[in-house]
């Protein structure tokens, strides 16, 4: 019953979902990358966000970025992202923040009974991942955050994927925008 327009169905986001080989193939790119260069951590955020991006857009992702944790510690700063603008300063709580506070990921299957904590006011969202990003000392000092269109498209693959990916900021730490 009426799609929104330029909104691409639900179905067609599934069918395009991110497989191990794709997560293994963006994985491989960055490394390559990483390992010709002395790692810095802004400038990694980008990479991670438009090697996802270039891969994942609309299928599923409709929205990817980083949340580093202001000076203070008291909220999320909008950092590297993908699409369009969002929200910024977040306050710790919903999933960003939860992630955060708690170290560990989350996935959103239904964003809708999340209620208004989340980095987007769209009423489109519908599935959403949240994960910390550790530095050398192992505390969490960003949060990695995506949004899907499609119901459930995020799950624990996506989530492993995604970890293998951000442990690499462990090795170079924070930068300095994302410190305490």
């Amino acid at each position: 019953m009426g799609d929104i327009p330029d909104m691409p169905a639900e179905a067609d986001l599934l069918k395009g979902r991110p497989s191990r080989a794709r997560y293994d193939k963006v994985h491989l790119a960055l490394e390559r990358k990483w390992r010709r260069r002395e790692l810095r951590p802004e400038r990694m955020m980008r990479e991670v966000v438009d090697a996802l991006w270039d891969s994942f857009a609309q299928s599923p992702y409709c929205w990817c970025g980083f949340y580093l944790l202001s000076a203070d510690a008291a909220v999320l700063i909008l950092g590297p992202h993908r699409d369009h603008p969002r929200a910024s300063p977040l306050p710790r709580q919903g999933l960003c923040g939860r992630a955060l506070n708690e170290g560990r990921a989350f996935i959103a299957s239904d964003a809708g009974v999340l209620g208004e904590a989340q980095p987007g006011p769209e009423a489109r969202r519908v599935c959403e991942i949240a994960l910390p990003v550790f530095d050398k000392a192992g505390k969490a000092w960003a949060v990695f955050y995506a949004e899907s269109l499609a119901r459930g498209v995020f799950d624990e693959m996506d989530q492993r994927w995604l970890e293998k990916i951000l442990k690499h900021f462990q090795s170079v730490g924070a930068p300095e925008s994302g410190r305490q």
